[in-house]
């Protein structure tokens, strides 16, 4: 008797001992970070953690500068609700938010992981939203991490600042910086973001040295910016870009030329000193820069975030080398941006170009060339699309295949948006990605797209087609997401997008044409189309 009772003692210590060391290493609801405790929430076995500060509010005398520290917390800081979003007007009118309403401090991220424990080291997603770096959210359900984690993957959102908040430059700030630079403060503040990761993702089961840094539109060019930055280049494992990037035909503003537009934004307010502009309401501050954001805040090559242009960071190859996954799709812009409310017809797209684009109007219809009326919608849209979006892909994706030692993996999205359920009503799609709807209830419903338009392989990517209600999704609409975040998960986890369930995916090789994934319902890899295209642009855009 004495002998099985000693037994089951010992049996008792080992089960505490096991529960003891499970409970060390088993990632709870809690979790610590640098500057305190965490508590998330359990959604179905995915551990969230929202509304994470990786910086101080960019508030009052922090008003345009670079991001300072996050303070430390004492206690249980509740990570269940997204944060504010950054300071922004309506200016798409479709995007949709779960954020914790609007405001000026607003520097926080979101995480999802898997992770069961802080050793498993699983790669990281960092994804940076986009809304032409004058709109979006980290809580728009298109980027929700919940379907990338369930994936093997910690995925991460940033939320950054926008339009005047983060793009001004002014000679007083220029002065007062201690890198005499002003200006870019948002990529200022998603290169913190990175370096929070760096120190912070372990504690969440992730991998600091399997960082994937990822975008679309404004969230693609910030990809290219994080990867060209002496702040961040180092901090990155991967690249992924959807439609876009810095390396484009319009080039970034010289720090002079972006103080000269902060002078002018000054103006607007009476010409009033950087520190009278910080004593003023962040709603007078955003008002006040209503209908020019395209015009006053652009970013700058400021010689601290970007020392020279990112063309020559990537030309010399004093980029991020990493593996690069980057594509565009298919309809980044319409026929209608050519031709206006003309006929479709060669006759008119042959005189669209010619009032255009002047004296390349010849050589341009050399490379852009419909045969006949059928081919001009298709042509025309091409056109555009290169112009607006397609062009800076191809141009950032040739220069990292040249210069850089890592391989390069290139796509072409095709699938277009099946039409809209019937409950929408009279709406059509925003460039954002979200719907409009038209006050009309008896105007005729906007036709489905013939191609795959700015910003629809969002969801696709990320596995969040259930999240959008907007769009009556098909068996089909699965697949292609299916592929495509199988695709992305697979380049997340190796650098490389081909594995177990995806198509072969040759890289790009320099010198000739590319092999490029054309994703759709069939997705295949084939060799690229209109290379001439992309490089007669390229030769137009080294002239200037």
């Amino acid at each position: 008797m004495q002998k099985i009772s000693f037994q089951l003692i010992i049996l008792l210590m080992l089960s505490y001992c096991l529960e003891a060391q499970q409970s060390a290493t088993d990632i709870q609801l809690q979790v610590k970070v640098a500057n305190g405790m965490l508590e998330g929430l359990d959604e179905s076995g995915i551990r969230s953690f929202k509304g994470v500060p990786y910086a101080a509010p960019p508030v009052g005398d922090l008003r345009w500068k670079e991001p300072q520290p996050a303070k430390n917390w004492t206690g249980i800081r509740k990570a269940d609700k997204f944060g504010p979003r950054a300071m922004q007007r309506p200016i798409f009118g479709d995007m949709n938010f779960r954020s914790n309403g609007l405001s000026e401090d607003c520097l926080y991220l979101n995480i999802w992981t898997p992770a069961k424990n802080f050793h498993e080291k699983l790669p990281v997603l960092v994804y940076f939203y986009g809304g032409g770096m004058m709109a979006g959210d980290g809580s728009e359900p298109r980027y929700d991490g919940e379907s990338m984690s369930r994936k093997g993957i910690v995925a991460v959102t940033v939320n950054y600042r926008l339009t005047v908040f983060g793009f001004l430059s002014h000679p007083e700030l220029t002065e007062e910086s201690p890198h005499h630079s002003s200006g870019n403060y948002g990529m200022l503040d998603q290169a913190a973001a990175l370096k929070w990761v760096q120190n912070n993702i372990a504690a969440f089961g992730g991998d600091p040295k399997r960082v994937t840094i990822a975008g679309e539109s404004a969230g693609s060019f910030s990809v290219s910016a994080m990867m060209a930055s002496p702040l961040s280049r180092n901090l990155i494992a991967g690249a992924i870009g959807e439609s876009g990037s810095l390396l484009g035909e319009r080039s970034l503003s010289t720090l002079s030329e972006g103080e000269q537009k902060g002078l002018k934004y000054a103006a607007l307010l009476g010409g009033k000193s950087i520190s009278e502009l910080r004593k003023l309401t962040a709603e007078k501050i955003l008002e006040a820069s209503a209908d020019h954001e395209w015009e006053l805040f652009p970013m700058v090559v400021d010689g601290y975030l970007l020392p020279k242009s990112p063309v020559d960071i990537y030309t010399r190859g004093e980029q991020s080398h990493v593996p690069l996954l980057v594509g565009w799709n298919a309809e980044e812009s319409s026929a209608r941006a050519i031709l206006g409310k003309d006929e479709m017809t060669r006759e008119n797209f042959i005189k669209a170009v010619k009032k255009n684009y002047g004296d390349r109007a010849d050589d341009m219809l050399r490379v852009y060339n419909p045969a006949s009326d059928a081919e001009v919608e298709e042509v025309a849209a091409d056109l555009a699309g290169d112009g607006f979006i397609g062009f800076s892909t191809w141009k950032w994706s040739d220069l990292q295949a040249k210069t850089s030692t890592k391989p390069v993996f290139r796509y072409r999205y095709e699938r277009p948006r099946p039409i809209m359920r019937e409950e929408m009503g009279n709406a059509e799609a925003g460039l954002a990605g979200g719907i409009i709807r038209n006050p009309d209830p008896n105007a005729p419903r906007k036709p489905i797209t013939h191609g795959a338009v700015h910003s629809a392989e969002i969801e696709y990517a990320l596995g969040n087609l259930p999240t959008n209600r907007v769009y009556d999704w098909q068996a089909e609409d699965f697949k292609v997401s299916e592929i495509m975040q199988a695709l992305f998960a697979n380049f997340i986890k190796t650098g490389d997008p081909n594995g177990l369930g995806s198509p072969k995916w040759p890289a790009v090789k320099i010198g000739g044409p590319a092999a490029v994934m054309l994703i759709n319902v069939n997705s295949r890899a084939e060799t690229e189309k209109h290379r001439d295209r992309f490089l007669y642009l390229d030769k137009m855009a080294t002239k200037k």
